[in-house]
C-alpha cells in the first residue's frame, strides 16, 4: 500500500466476522452486518498537543482492533476496499490468550496430534469431551 496516513489517523482493513452462528445456521451476504474488527495497515506519525509535541499514537501496523459500527470513511486504495479513522474511534486492541497462540502455532507448524491441540484448547469439559468423541469417531472411519 501506497498511503500514509495524516496526523492521528490510521487505516484499517475489516477483518470478516465468522459466517456461521453458534448453532450452526449460516448467515446469507444480505443479512450480515459489517465486522466491527480490524487491522492496522498504517498509522500516521501522531498528533500534537497544546505546545506542538508529536505525541506518538497506541496502536500500531498489525494491532488487531475493535471499532465502533460507523466508525471512520470507507475508501479503496490499490484495489483494497479500507477504512480511515482517527485514533479516538478505535475502542481498544484485541490481544490473543496464550492457550489461544499456541493453539493457532501448533495447527500452523502441522507438529501436534489432535488430540493435543483439543487439550491446549482453553475450552469447557462439555467442549473437549465431545470434541473427543467426534475424533474417535473421525478415526474409526478412516480405519
Amino acid at each position: 500500500m501506497k498511503f500514509r496516513p495524516l496526523h492521528d489517523r490510521v487505516v484499517v482493513k475489516r477483518i470478516d466476522e465468522e459466517q456461521k452462528t453458534k448453532g450452526g445456521i449460516i448467515i446469507p451476504d444480505t443479512a450480515k452486518e459489517k465486522p466491527m474488527q480490524g487491522e492496522i495497515l498504517a498509522v500516521g506519525p501522531g498528533a500534537r498537543n497544546d505546545k506542538g509535541d508529536l505525541i506518538p499514537l497506541g496502536v500500531e501496523v498489525g494491532d488487531r482492533v475493535l471499532f465502533g459500527k460507523w466508525s471512520g470513511t470507507e475508501v479503496k486504495i490499490d484495489g483494497q476496499e479500507v477504512l480511515i479513522m482517527k485514533e479516538s474511534d478505535i475502542m481498544g486492541v484485541i490481544t490473543e490468550t496464550g492457550a489461544q497462540a499456541a493453539v493457532e502455532q501448533m495447527i500452523d507448524d502441522r507438529t501436534a496430534t489432535c488430540r493435543e491441540v483439543i487439550a491446549a484448547m482453553d475450552i469447557d469439559e462439555q467442549t473437549r469431551a465431545a470434541f473427543d468423541r467426534l475424533l474417535i469417531l473421525a478415526t474409526r472411519r478412516s480405519a
